[in-house]
């Protein structure tokens, strides 16, 4: 099934009732969504990208799921994008503008989702799992935020969320340099939760999966909402402030070398 030749109107519409790229298995209470083009080292075509929100979609409104495992088949996670669609265009072709596969609302809004990176995860494909909730790997893992190497920025929030996970300056670090990273530096700046052996990726993935899936869901939805809500509340609530009279106070003490006055702001009571 070719989604790009379905007319707009017609995409809700649409059931894949057998993925092309994926493969989609329940383990206990875990959903557990394979990318399957090994022989492309699971590089994202657009088949793979609508195919991942229809999974993650059918996984959020199963009851008897209550938490995704997401890996890779193959020997790599993902490499990224497909580049061999992009050569087969004459000219570009404008992707369908339905809101529904924007990748990072739909994850963020998600049942809690692990990653189990158990071999390359380079660019696109290390970016996708920046929004989900826990990322495990493989001590045969590697990871590269590559997108300045062919001369791209970051995409699907990650400028956003890897100075979450990572610091800002491990995040500067590794956008600036599109360098690859292995498992174990990967641990110790805390891009990942924790690194096993490959045999032991899997059943760990799913330990952790299964761990959120028993709790009661409305509790652990609301938990995540939560946590999230505070990185968006807090990234709201400094720039908001940020250029404010007392930011502007502060500054100009620090630089004349003075304690800052803040009596001028301070409200009386009512």
């Amino acid at each position: 099934m070719d989604l790009k030749t379905i007319p707009f109107d017609n995409i809700e519409k649409v059931i894949l009732m057998k993925y092309e790229t994926l493969l989609f298995n329940r383990e206990g209470g875990a959903a557990v969504i394979t990318l399957n083009r090994p022989e492309r080292r699971n590089a994202i075509s657009n088949q793979m990208r609508y195919e991942l929100c229809e999974a993650i979609d059918a996984a959020n409104h199963d009851e008897n799921i209550g938490a995704i495992v997401l890996t890779g088949a193959g020997k790599s996670f993902c490499v990224g994008a497909d580049i061999s669609r992009f050569e087969k265009r004459d000219t570009p072709q404008p992707e369908i503008p339905n809101p529904r596969f924007e990748w990072v609302e739909q994850v963020y809004a998600s049942k809690p989702i692990v990653c189990a990176i158990n071999g390359y995860a380079i660019g696109a494909g290390l970016t996708r799992t920046l929004v989900c909730d826990v990322r495990i790997a493989s001590t045969a893992a590697s990871f590269s935020m590559r997108f300045v190497k062919v001369g791209l920025v970051p995409e699907l929030g990650s400028t956003f969320f890897l100075p979450q996970i990572v610091g800002m300056q491990s995040a500067l670090d590794l956008s600036l340099s599109g360098r690859t990273i292995d498992a174990q530096e990967a641990l110790r700046i805390g891009l990942v939760l924790k690194v096993v052996e490959p045999e032991k990726l899997m059943p760990e993935a799913l330990r952790l999966a299964e761990s959120y899936a028993e709790n009661p869901p409305g509790a652990v939805m609301a938990a995540k909402t939560e946590i999230r809500q505070v990185i968006k509340s807090e990234n709201e609530s400094l720039l908001s402030r940020v250029g404010l009279a007392e930011n502007q106070e502060a500054i100009a003490a620090f630089r004349e070398k003075r304690k800052p006055d803040f009596k001028a702001f301070r409200k009386k009571p009512a």
